[in-house]
């Protein structure tokens, strides 16, 4: 058995925990690190834009791991998945049987995939979750006439976008589009775009005060596989000039419903799948994106504390229930108190920050000083991209938590811009933005000083006045 021995311990080669490594480069070159990665291709971070003090946007690239030895002088690359954490004597070990003494340990593992209950019954149920099934479903893409997409997140929703001459069936159990990310009225923006309903000089601006009574509860993961890389959130693009010789493109939507039994059949197309209102749809394939659950397919001497979504629960410095072991992104549960406007969805940012905030933590425990939450936690901000459209989310963007004491502003610009405020008590609480709008850095401010809106009523959102005179 081979070992190693090291100042810090990161498992995981995603978003997570490269930036992990990263960060730690810069603020401890001269400690030793391993990193165990079952894949020698790793996710990293470029091309990153801020839009305000919080909300940043950014590219993941697909690289070597043994490129991260150049920022990292000290840092050693183990090729393995892990198997047990003894935290007592503070070792790890691997499939492989590689052993690994640590002082701290992040654990960046990830997520599994939550495919459908069918999904072991047929090879032609595919789970987009790494650059491996992409690549999959793209030769599937390549001959298929007909496919079925289950889910209603960011990566289904960019696979209906992307996708082009085949047939295409999104089922969803949701009554609109998108429902991770956005609310009836975005999902509605958005239609009518890839429809192309709407004739290009009848566009106008609306204003509309309305009460909304929803709230998502659901928290949706995105990313991360435990054993390979993770896709990063502009990873459609490699689906874009797909094309194939069998028809036109079309889609057809289908609400409310989730998928009762899938089987083989020897007929026009191979697969039958039946769904929860009864119908019956015949095709090539099928591709399951409805999120992933934490990856925890390694053992503890110690059993963890865990949240109530199967991630290991960590304190506001991303410390589990054993000391010196860390975890970030989609394997832990943000079981702190969160501030007013922060919660948890598991997405490539967060993952990001978290990992940002482990590596601080470990560092700070090494050097015996204090450290101090990253203001990042103070707001959840994403910026990501739907249907060609920028989408930035702001705070409580679909008003969780506020129950039915809210208000609603719009302002929308048929297939040019989405604008949605979230107020309660005359203060903004969220914020949807889709499309150039310009206006991140002044919601931002706007939630975060919670200034009181009431004297300027629905003139906030007038097309015709620059609101962001009133607040510089």
């Amino acid at each position: 058995m081979s070992s190693y021995k090291s100042t810090y311990l990161i498992i995981g080669g995603g978003i997570a925990g490269v930036t992990c490594v990263e960060t730690l480069a810069i603020l401890h070159p001269e400690e030793s690190l391993v990193l165990i990665t079952a894949s020698s291709l790793v996710k990293n971070v470029s091309n990153v834009s801020f839009f305000a003090k919080t909300i940043v946007k950014f590219d993941v690239n697909e690289t070597e791991a043994s490129s991260l030895q150049k920022i990292h002088p000290n840092l050693q690359i183990i090729y393995d998945s892990l198997n047990y954490i003894d935290s007592k004597n503070k070792f790890a070990t691997t499939d492989g049987g590689v052993r690994v003494e640590y002082e701290m340990m992040c654990l960046c593992t990830g997520g599994i995939p939550r495919l459908i209950s069918e999904a072991n019954k047929s090879k032609r149920i595919l789970g987009i979750r790494d650059t491996e099934s992409v690549q999959e479903f793209q030769k599937r893409l390549k001959d298929g006439r007909k496919m079925v997409i289950v889910g209603n997140g960011g990566i289904a929703s960019e696979i209906v976008h992307a996708t082009r001459g085949i047939q295409k069936v999104w089922v969803i159990r949701d009554d609109y589009i998108s429902a991770t990310f956005i609310d009836p009225g975005a999902a509605q923006f958005f239609q009518d775009t890839f429809n192309r309903k709407l004739e290009d000089n009848a566009a106008k601006n609306t204003i509309v005060r309305r009460h909304i009574f929803t709230e998502e509860d659901t928290l949706v993961s995105l990313n991360k596989d435990l054993k390979s890389a993770a896709l990063g959130p502009d990873w459609y693009r490699k689906l874009e000039d797909l094309r194939n010789d069998h028809g036109e493109q079309e889609l057809e939507i289908i609400y409310k419903a989730e998928v009762k039994s899938v089987s083989d059949i020897e007929s026009e197309f191979p697969l039958r799948i039946e769904l929860s209102n009864g119908r019956i749809i015949d095709c090539d394939f099928i591709v399951s994106a409805t999120g992933v659950e934490p990856a925890l397919n390694y053992k503890f001497d110690e059993e963890p504390i865990k949240g109530l979504d199967g991630g290991l629960s960590v304190n506001e410095f991303q410390e589990i229930s054993i000391k010196d072991i860390f975890a970030a992104g989609d394997v832990a549960h943000a079981a702190w108190t969160h501030a007013p406007h922060w919660f948890q969805l598991r997405l490539w940012t967060q993952a990001r920050q978290m990992a940002a905030m482990a590596a601080k933590s470990m560092h700070a425990r090494k050097i015996n000083e204090e450290v101090l939450q990253d203001f990042c936690f103070e707001l959840f901000t994403h910026c990501t991209s739907l249907f060609g459209y920028r989408v930035v989310l702001l705070g409580k963007y679909n008003g969780q938590n506020l129950g039915n004491d809210y208000e609603i502003l719009l302002r929308t610009t048929p297939r040019h811009e989405y604008i949605k405020f979230v107020l309660q008590n005359g203060k903004l609480q969220g914020a949807i933005l889709i499309g150039e709008t310009d206006l991140e850095e002044m919601c931002e401010n706007l939630i975060l000083d919670q200034i009181d809106l009431t004297p300027f009523g629905d003139e906030i959102l007038n097309p015709d006045i620059d609101i962001d005179d009133y607040f510089d």
